[in-house]
């Protein structure tokens, strides 16, 4: 009910200007060809109803239905009834009432595709039956140059009307489905790549090292006691624990590096065309800066992180090798002392470099 509502609300605001301009349009059309037929007064105030009154009426039993995308859909068929009845009233004059059936075509088309276009084609009939109970119509099969004229406003400037509000929805819906991909791809405390994000990254650097026998490195990062830090702090300093490395990740990095969260407190990054050796000095000075930070909120709170590297190794036939040698760096990292870079290169320790403490 509530996703309904609020895409029905905005469909309503969208079709208020549209119908609010075409029914403007359609009364200097329809006017120009009941003119000659000199119709009662009371088919007079019905056209100056439908064309100015109408959109405001539509607008507001759509605001206010409990389903105002249904409420609309109605609408729309009521316009395609009316337009119907217009073009019996009309006698059928060629050109306004192409004019008129196209513009509610157009409507039905762009709302509900070719189903709801049937549909309005099936109120239209409807609408023109009633129109010739009502008028008992005779075909006029010429259009005077009158005629002609104020039909132009409506086959020129609604069609591009529309045309431009839908390719503002269009363009609306790109942006939102561009938005929900990258939410869809990144971590919402850090702001880096997700856990599945990075891996996919992963595997593109791993056949693009394949395929130009170039070389890389990618870390695996762990925060050094973090339940400890959770349970001791509490879990708003371990977030902002989580935060801070991300943040010198970003600061940091190259613009070709890719960093993720890959789970809980531990981090991944890709290297593109980085010597393990470079890999490791970066590496080393980001562990050297971690370590040296404080935290405003909790004085005493020393965090460090515990470091494993792994080269591209080109005899894998698998990206999660590759992470895999990372991973078995970081398991040496954490068991020989933590707070400390460890290296491997084609699946054996490479070196390591020890913190200074």
């Amino acid at each position: 009910m509530g996703n309904s509502g609020g895409k029905g609300l905005s469909l309503a605001r969208r079709l208020y200007a549209s119908r609010t301009l075409g029914l403007a349009l359609g009364l200097l059309c329809v006017s120009a060809a009941m003119y000659p037929l000199d119709p009662a007064p009371w088919v007079w105030g019905l056209m100056v109803f439908n064309g100015v009154f109408w959109p405001h009426v539509a607008h507001q039993w759509a605001r206010r239905a409990k389903v105002p995308f249904h409420a609309e859909h109605r609408n729309i068929l009521v316009d395609a009834f009316i337009g119907g009845f217009w073009v019996a009233a009309m006698q059928f004059n060629p050109l306004p009432s192409a004019a008129t059936l196209s513009m509610m075509a157009m409507n039905n088309v762009a709302i509900g595709g070719l189903r709801f276009l049937l549909v309005g084609f099936v109120a239209q009939i409807l609408g023109m039956m009633v129109g010739g109970l009502v008028f008992t119509p005779t075909f006029i099969p010429s259009t005077t140059p009158l005629q002609m004229f104020a039909c132009m406003p409506l086959l020129i400037v609604y069609p591009l009307t529309l045309g431009w509000l839908c390719f503002r929805q269009a363009t609306t819906l790109g942006r939102q489905k561009r938005e929900l991909l990258a939410l869809s791809r990144t971590d919402s405390l850090t702001g880096l790549l997700n856990h599945g994000a990075w891996k996919d990254q992963l595997e593109i650097e791993f056949q693009r090292c394949k395929r130009q026998q170039q070389g890389g490195a990618i870390a695996l990062i762990d925060i050094d006691h973090f339940k400890i830090i959770n349970d001791t702090y509490g879990h708003v300093a371990g977030d902002i624990v989580l935060r801070h490395l991300s943040k010198m990740l970003k600061q940091n990095l190259r613009a070709t590096d890719v960093a993720g969260r890959y789970g809980g407190d531990e981090f991944c990054v890709i290297l593109p065309d980085l010597p393990l050796n470079g890999a490791a000095v970066a590496m080393e000075a980001l562990r050297d800066r971690f370590a040296s930070l404080g935290y405003e909120q909790s004085p005493g709170l020393k965090v460090s992180l515990s470091i494993g590297l792994a080269a591209f190794d080109p005899t894998h036939t698998d990206a999660t090798l590759w992470l895999n040698d990372a991973d078995q760096a970081l398991y040496e990292a954490k068991t020989t002392g933590r707070n400390r870079v460890i290296c491997r290169s084609n699946g054996m320790p490479y070196h390591e470099l020890l913190d200074s403490v």
